[in-house]
């Protein structure tokens, strides 16, 4: 049997890929080096934190401390390192740590993304883990597990017939409780932002923060073109039940105001923060709500750091913190000289 590990429990490290000028990021490379110099060190105050770069000497220079930061060389398409890192479980019968290497397609074929999909296997000597290559199109933005049984989803994204259509509903949920050990699938129908390249990601709109607790985007606005699909998700997950039959507790952050670059609406989104250990990173984006979002984390998250981070750069590549970035849990260590 599997365990799916939920971000909110002990964590060993965080991985990121640096920008580089072939990436995405080339027409602001310095602003969008900077954001990630600020993610790896609010990391490396709690954790180690590995930073994937196309030249290690070079990137080491962006930072004024090495304490907690682990470089390694590989030249990557770009940097959405939720999506094409490997996921990690817990086989129970074994009592060992696996790494999966799912398939990432640039979100279904939208971007190039063969030197992302290679980067697990390339890089695998630096895990303590075994890693299995695993015949499926899945991002790690696309799935939320509470630790109990229960992981959380789109339709919108692992339904689409551009990740696996070869798969129904009940093939995919078979799936999932084949890989992750889980229990249930939990689907959201509605929901969504504009800009959004992922087919609304789970983690752009409902996450978990503890077994029972659901933290979501809401918006308040009802001439925003987001509001009626999100109010629905928000009687959807007011319907949800864990595997026990009993409701979640539902916390609400708010909406962005519309935020544009290039005549484009960006996908501006508190949810997609990054629990780490003993503090979590909340992406801000000068945004008159940045407070009111600072406030509702810092309540519920009991016994963690809120650290603010300005990621108003990310979002002109339609991500935010939690898609740059993903975490290992304890059991998987790194191997580093």
């Amino acid at each position: 049997m599997r365990y799916f590990p939920a971000e909110f429990e002990p964590q060993s490290f965080v991985q990121l890929i640096f920008p580089h000028p072939q990436s995405d990021w080339a027409p602001y490379l310095e602003e969008a080096r900077q954001c990630f110099v600020n993610i790896a060190n609010a990391v490396a105050r709690y954790q180690p934190c590995l930073i994937v770069c196309d030249d290690v000497d070079f990137v080491k220079t962006y930072f004024q401390s090495h304490e907690n930061l682990i470089f390694i060389s590989y030249q990557s398409d770009d940097t959405w390192a939720r999506d094409c890192s490997v996921l990690s479980v817990i086989d129970e019968d074994e009592d060992e740590a696996l790494l999966l290497d799912f398939t990432f397609t640039g979100w279904g074929g939208k971007f190039d993304a063969a030197r992302d999909n290679a980067m697990s296997k390339a890089i695998a000597d630096v895990y303590s883990a075994p890693m299995q290559t695993i015949d499926l199109i899945l991002e790690g933005g696309g799935v939320e597990t509470n630790a109990n049984g229960s992981l959380l989803t789109t339709a919108e994204c692992l339904l689409n017939p551009n990740r696996n259509p070869h798969l129904d509903k009940k093939g995919m949920e078979k799936e999932l409780k084949k890989q992750f050990g889980v229990e249930q699938i939990l689907w959201l129908n509605h929901g969504y932002l504009a800009g959004d390249d992922t087919d609304s990601h789970i983690d752009t709109l409902a996450r978990f923060i503890d077994t029972d607790t659901i933290m979501y985007i809401k918006c308040d606005d009802k001439t925003d073109e987001h509001y009626d699909a999100l109010k629905k998700m928000e009687e959807e997950l007011k319907a949800l039940r864990d595997i026990d039959g009993e409701p979640f507790n539902l916390i609400a952050l708010p909406m962005c105001n519309p935020t544009f670059y290039d005549d484009e609406r960006l996908p501006a989104t508190y949810a997609n923060f990054l629990i780490i250990n003993d503090a979590v990173l909340l992406p801000v984006y000068n945004d008159p709500h940045d407070n009111e979002a600072i406030a509702i984390c810092k309540k519920a998250f009991h016994g963690r750091d809120i650290i603010p981070i300005d990621c108003s750069v990310l979002i002109r590549q339609h991500g935010s913190l939690h898609c740059v970035t993903m975490q290992f849990p304890e059991d998987i260590g790194l191997r580093v000289e």
